[in-house]
């Protein structure tokens, strides 16, 4: 059983959606030993022609007739497609008619290939000064037309179930919303809070964790002071500008780590602190991560709504926002709730409905 899987970019680049990509094809290999074919998006990415044992192919540039052409040249033309869609993924301006084009003339060839696309994300929008408010429309459009193309669609946000369900038009009905998997592992055996070092963890993108330090900086001591923080460590790419010390505690920069390295560090560690939209946390690599690995996720107030069973106060707490004093009993039951919450999507999960929707499994 093989399926072609169409990504932006795959290790070495970091890349969540390719990452996410691989760690779903590894997944559905162990379990229903289906084989994933490779199509990297972006004509600039500088890999191998095999990773994890899955042979790699990527479009010359980013045309309509450069991805017919690899898609044509698969060993098995009749193989299922599975899209993983974010727009800005794969044009940088968020609008990818190359690809929408090629899916087009793909489907109207009449070779009877099943289009599964994942939607990690469907358009943007932003204020008038935002180049974003302009690209807007057509990000709608290209997004309609390939919702229109799909057989099956899924999504990693109830909210973009309902867009897709309006724009389809009656076609979709049935969309799976599976909030994102942890990218570095889902470690067994976790151990409690009370017998981890004290150690706070932010971790991320450059922008992410830039606004922790610039944005956040009172609800992060406020963190450290009522949990006794001990060691603070950050990892991801460098940042641009010094990190002072947090309540007279160093700031540790690891710069990027390995999967397993930052599992285990991961695993250890008290505290996993973030500044991100708490309307969105069910796409965040980061905080699926720290879900997964019962840390005690914290962060802060964006005036955001709940949603994709996630509660503030429950799956996760606000610095800024819940008064009482926070310890660890009261940090555990967080723990353990954003765990089992995790629990319910984690990525075997993930896999069997894939598997499924990609019709190799019931």
């Amino acid at each position: 059983m093989k399926i072609t899987a169409i990504v932006p970019r795959l290790p070495p680049a970091v890349d969540g959606v390719g990452d996410y990509g691989l760690n779903l094809a590894q997944q559905m290999r162990q379990d229903f030993g289906i084989i994933t074919n490779f199509v990297i998006g972006d004509a600039n990415w500088s890999g191998e022609a095999i990773i994890e044992g899955f042979a790699v192919k990527q479009v010359a540039d980013c045309s309509r007739t450069a991805l017919l052409e690899l898609l044509l040249n698969q060993d098995d033309i009749k193989q299922t497609l599975l899209l993983h869609y974010v727009g800005y993924g794969y044009a940088k301006r968020g609008c990818p008619v190359w690809l929408v084009e090629a899916l087009e003339q793909l489907r109207k060839g009449g070779n009877n290939r099943r289009l599964v696309t994942m939607f990690h994300e469907i358009y943007a929008f932003g204020p008038i000064w935002n180049s974003q408010f302009w690209t807007s429309p057509l990000q709608r459009n290209l997004a309609t037309r390939l919702i229109k193309l799909s057989d099956r669609c899924l999504t990693s946000k109830e909210g973009y179930a309902d867009i897709i369900r309006k724009f389809s038009q009656g076609k979709h009905s049935d969309i799976p919303t599976l909030p994102v998997f942890s990218n570095v592992g889902e470690p067994k055996n976790l151990t409690p809070l009370s017998a981890r070092q004290r150690r706070l963890i932010i971790f991320g993108g450059t922008v992410p964790r830039s606004r922790v330090y610039q944005q956040s900086l009172l609800a992060l001591q406020r963190t450290c002071q009522e949990l006794e923080i001990e060691e603070i460590l950050d990892i991801g790419s460098p940042l641009k500008f010094q990190i002072q010390p947090i309540n007279g505690i160093p700031v540790t920069c690891l710069g990027i780590k390995s999967s397993q390295e930052i599992s285990n560090i991961l695993s250890n560690s008290l505290v996993g602190f973030f500044n991100y939209p708490t309307e969105y946390l069910s796409k965040s690599g980061v905080f699926a991560a720290y879900c997964s690995h019962r840390l005690l996720p914290i962060g802060v107030w964006d005036e955001g709504k709940d949603g994709d069973g996630l509660q503030a106060g429950k799956h996760y707490w606000l610095a800024d926002r819940d008064r009482c004093n926070l310890d660890l009993s009261k940090g555990q039951i967080v723990a353990d709730n954003a765990f089992a919450w995790y629990e319910q999507h984690q990525l075997s999960v993930q896999a069997v409905t894939f598997a499924t929707y990609l019709g190799f499994a019931e």
